[in-house]
């Protein structure tokens, strides 16, 4: 882990950009599925594109980044396949069988399951300031949600929306471990993408493909999609991922639900209730006190 102040500095900047531009998500999949996409291939678009810059740039900037080693290619199945895909499935799923409220509770989990997991796999100490940070994030993400919505919760409803939290936690888990072996955020981004779109592809067929090429207009939005939610945030997440604890990083990715918050607030005309406002100071809070400098006791 490096320990330069201003790469640390750079490396929270980036994951509290990521998740602003993740924040945006629900402005550019109302447009998607106006245009006539699926689902599925709303989410295989999304990704096929950021695979498609990702290509791009590493032609241009760094062409080695294109090299891993057979035997790493489970990490980058991970990040794609199991991380990515599984988890807009499942959130995408567990949307439809409970409230979106209660849904996006669930997915915000996922900071619980990345610090749980990075204590035995990566090390990372589990400090009392670490704690009460999560804490604070996830009763924020809870108010600026809803509170769920008061909707009766279903067993299936319940698995999916943890399993959306747990799958959006891998990511953070399957790129350390890629980061650890030395692979550079270009690598990790371009092959959890495209395996991610390969496995989209293969579960939809792309059958509503077609719609993105119907008019210019609809183009330049899927392209657009691709180039905010997917190619710059995921960038920015896992390069902050090489300067910071996945923890730290998960937690201050929950920035995302405020953000989405304002965009219908500013976007749409949705009203912003009392306790919307206390959830967002809540995350902000969170984010306050992770970049408080003080030493960290193991529990």
């Amino acid at each position: 882990m490096k320990n330069d102040a201003r790469m640390i500095r750079r490396c929270t900047l980036s994951v509290l950009a990521a998740g602003c531009l993740w924040g945006t998500m629900g402005f550019w999949r109302r447009g998607m599925e106006a245009i006539g996409l699926s689902t599925v291939d709303c989410l295989g678009i999304r990704v096929g594109v950021a695979a498609l810059l990702y290509a791009i740039t590493i032609l241009i900037m760094e062409p080695s980044a294109f090299k891993i080693k057979l035997k790493d290619l489970w990490c980058f199945l991970g990040s794609g396949v199991v991380s990515l895909l599984f988890f807009g499935l499942c959130y995408f799923r567990a949307m439809q069988l409970m409230s979106l409220s209660t849904a996006a509770i669930l997915l915000y989990t996922a900071p619980v399951f990345v610090i749980l997991l990075s204590v035995p796999l990566f090390g990372e100490k589990l400090s009392v300031l670490k704690l009460s940070a999560m804490a604070l994030a996830f009763l924020g993400c809870c108010l600026v949600c809803g509170l769920g919505g008061g909707d009766k919760i279903t067993l299936p409803g319940l698995l999916l929306g943890l399993g959306s939290g747990f799958c959006y936690a891998l990511y953070s888990i399957f790129s350390r471990f890629a980061i650890n072996k030395g692979y550079s955020s270009l690598s990790i981004t371009f092959y959890s993408s495209l395996f991610a779109f390969i496995g989209a592809f293969a579960i939809s067929g792309g059958k509503t493909y077609p719609a993105m090429f119907s008019s210019l207009h609809n183009v330049f939005f899927c392209v657009m999609t691709g180039f905010v939610s997917a190619y710059l945030a995921y960038m920015l997440y896992t390069y902050g991922l090489e300067g910071l604890e996945n923890g730290r990083a998960s937690i201050m990715a929950s920035i995302e639900p405020v953000v989405a918050t304002l965009v219908g607030v500013f976007v749409y005309g949705e009203a912003l209730s009392i306790t919307g406002i206390a959830g967002i100071v809540l995350v902000l809070a969170a984010i306050v006190l992770l970049n408080i400098k003080q030493p960290e006791r193991v529990k």
